[in-house]
């Protein structure tokens, strides 16, 4: 995954809205193996009030979608690469959703 791949590659994954053909406003690709995100529900993460932190940074690619109201195939994404913590839900030890990135955390 890229910044300049954010159309193909939802495209191609038919990532949209839930239960629709609407394009999704914002999709973001962690850019790790499975294993370091599983890492992060065990030994690598801290509670963050129902969910997990990482305890260190990803690299991730955030696509944003252009084109609003856009609707599949149609869907346009601007990518833009960051370096952030990042907030997943784990559920009997594996990861089940992406929550967030984070810039700042909390004391």
């Amino acid at each position: 995954m890229s910044v300049d791949r954010c159309d193909s590659v939802i495209g191609s994954r038919r990532i949209s809205k839930t239960n629709s053909n609407e394009c999704k406003e914002t999709n973001t690709f962690i850019q790790a193996t499975t294993n370091h995100i599983k890492a992060i529900c065990e030994q690598a993460g801290e509670p963050y009030g129902d969910m997990t932190k990482s305890l260190q940074p990803f690299p991730i690619i955030v696509c944003t979608l252009k084109n609003q109201q856009g609707r599949l195939p149609h869907c346009q994404y601007r990518g833009q690469a960051r370096t952030r913590r990042i907030a997943i839900k784990c559920e009997q030890g594996f990861p089940v959703h992406f929550e967030r990135d984070i810039i700042h955390f909390e004391n």
